[in-house]
């Protein structure tokens, strides 16, 4: 007999952060966008307008992608960031025409919230992502003494969605014994086509002042304080007393750019890089230094993994998910900085370590791949969706284990 295709949603996605933005949720939500497109499904993004929007949406070359626009307010400690104004009305308009068969929502601001206090009050299923560990990174804006309500908004927010997408069966059990109680896990995906070690680039090499056997330490991420950048800075200190000739690459920026420079003047900013751009500066280096520990994922690691690279991280979140001590990485207790600054030495200090780990490193991500985690999300989102006959608006579900990896 010839296989059932799965049927055809209409998603609506809701989400604060969008490309141009540059962060690991509007990257991720961007590649579950373009993953259900590519499967035949239909998606409506409700976003807030950005200064790039210019007072109307960008044009899709999509047929089955649509995007509405909310008022929004900048986010002052993110500058270029928006987020999103409460749209009830907009929402009940914009779904009523639409008829979604699921809401995804991606983030928990206001729109997020309005989302889904919206979408409760229409009957439609309603899924949440956790994305962003907000309140651990109150810890690093001398705003600690507010962790407890900001964690306890987000509890409030999730549990009242049908299920919560998280990244790792790590975050899901460590939400489920803060009292998060539908956490699904679906991993991250890393296009294996773009980050690749043939990306490798002698050209870029010789501007940092590397030579073909210079080895180069890399940090990709946001310059600011919940990433712990000092550490790496210290862990590459303690590395140069070894290799003298070493050389660090720092790719991102932030609000301790100008701060780092100025402390740092042998250090190499590389600035903000995207796409192929950001692939070539992955590939051209040789370790990997990781120290935050404010992630709820790290896209950056499997980036690295993929593009090749000896890594060095906190043994927790997509390191703890993907890499195996002294297999295909070198991971440290989390919070222990003196084994962290040990283990980057140890990988500076032993080349053929180092080429082995390198060698490994790739093999570890083929299976997250975008086209198999694109079969992961379509299947999770056909369990929550809306039965197919439209006539009934609710559906009840077995609770959720937080080990369910699916």
């Amino acid at each position: 007999m010839p296989t059932q295709q799965p049927r055809t949603l209409n998603i609506a996605m809701v989400s604060e952060t969008w490309p141009p933005e540059i962060n690991g949720v509007a990257n991720t939500l961007h590649h579950w966008v373009e993953a259900l497109l590519e499967r035949g499904h239909r998606v409506q993004l409700i976003r807030p307008r950005q200064a790039a929007d210019d007072g109307a949406p960008r044009p899709s070359r999509n047929p089955r992608f649509y995007e509405r626009l909310v008022p929004s307010v900048p986010l002052l400690s993110y500058p270029g960031l928006h987020f999103g104004m409460p749209a009830g009305r907009l929402l009940r308009q914009t779904w009523t025409q639409f008829a979604p068969d699921l809401v995804f929502i991606g983030t928990e601001g206001p729109l997020g919230n309005s989302a889904l206090h919206t979408a409760k009050r229409m009957g439609l299923p309603a899924v949440t992502g956790f994305h962003t560990r907000f309140d651990y990174y109150s810890r690093h804006y001398r705003l600690g003494w507010f962790e407890p309500a900001i964690r306890a908004h987000l509890r409030r927010f999730h549990n009242r969605a049908d299920a919560t997408f998280v990244p790792t069966r790590e975050l899901a059990e460590l939400l489920a014994r803060q009292g998060f109680h539908k956490a699904r896990v679906i991993s991250r995906s890393v296009d294996i086509h773009l980050f690749d070690p043939a990306r490798r680039d002698a050209d870029l090499r010789a501007t940092w002042g590397a030579s073909k056997t210079t080895p180069v330490v890399l940090y990709v991420g946001r310059l600011a304080p919940e990433k712990n950048i000092e550490l790496a800075i210290r862990a590459y200190r303690a590395m140069q007393t070894r290799i003298p000739e070493l050389r660090f690459v720092l790719v991102g920026s932030g609000p301790l750019e100008q701060p780092l420079k100025q402390a740092n003047p042998d250090l190499i900013f590389a600035g903000l890089r995207t796409a192929e751009d950001l692939a070539r500066h992955y590939a051209s280096g040789d370790l990997f230094l990781f120290p935050s520990l404010s992630e709820t994922f790290g896209n950056v690691v499997i980036e690295a993994l993929a593009s090749g690279l000896g890594i060095v991280a906190y043994d927790y979140a997509a390191a703890h998910e993907h890499l195996r001590h002294n297999e295909n990485g070198l991971l440290a207790a989390p919070n222990d900085e003196t084994a962290f600054i040990h283990q980057a030495v140890s990988l500076a200090d032993q080349p053929a370590l180092l080429e082995r780990l390198r060698q490994q490193a790739r093999a570890t991500v083929f299976e997250l791949d975008c086209a198999r985690i694109a079969v992961r999300l379509e299947s999770l989102f056909l369990e929550y969706a809306r039965p197919a006959d439209a006539s009934v608006l609710e559906r009840h579900h077995a609770p959720v284990r937080s080990s369910d990896t699916g």
